[in-house]
């Protein structure tokens, strides 16, 4: 049953990040403030997410042909275990607020690449056009939440958020070089 590949998501989500640190999981369910197009996008996100989740719960995965097997178990695998790197990164906070270490190295936007390549993993595991379908809807969507926390966050963290932006790409990129931080 597909469901089964819910479980390891929703236990490195949730129970890893509230495992690392219990408030991890309200600063990971903070949606920045959106305007026009982005409030739009933003439930097309949140019914995209619901929408696939239960098309996962409602599918089999299937063993043949083993390409995609193979494939969706190698992607879907890459998506946890970018989730768990992301995870542990995330739940400890940064001085200034922006973090640099880990995965934020070569990322903006670790969790929301994870995010994908677990669905992505999925679509292919169980063989659906219409869930491969919903995973490329849920990132166009996800794009647009990602613009509106990258203007919280220049707002929020400034000049430390400017330079930041500057030094790593949004989705994926070599890894930037930056004075250490200090230890909390």
């Amino acid at each position: 049953m597909g469901g089964w590949l819910l479980v390891p998501f929703f236990l490195i989500r949730f129970g890893l990040l509230a495992l690392l640190d219990w408030r991890a999981l309200g600063r990971a369910a903070h949606f920045a403030p959106m305007y026009g197009r982005e409030r739009a996008a933003y439930w097309v996100y949140q019914l995209s997410n619901i929408a696939i989740l239960l098309l996962v719960l409602a599918s089999r995965i299937r063993t043949g042909p083993s390409p995609l097997l193979f494939s969706g178990l190698a992607i879907y695998g890459g998506g946890l275990a970018l989730l768990a790197l992301s995870a542990a990164a995330f739940a400890a906070p940064a001085e200034q607020g922006v973090r640099r270490r880990g995965v934020y190295r070569f990322s903006r936007n670790p969790m929301y690449m994870a995010y994908f390549l677990c669905f992505l993993g999925c679509a292919l595991l169980v063989q659906s056009p219409l869930l491969a379908v919903l995973v490329l809807v849920f990132q166009a969507s996800a794009h647009w939440v990602i613009l509106a926390e990258e203007r919280w966050c220049a707002g929020q963290f400034g000049e430390a958020h400017l330079q930041y932006k500057k030094s790593v790409r949004r989705y994926w990129g070599p890894p930037a070089k930056f004075p250490p931080e200090e230890s909390t």
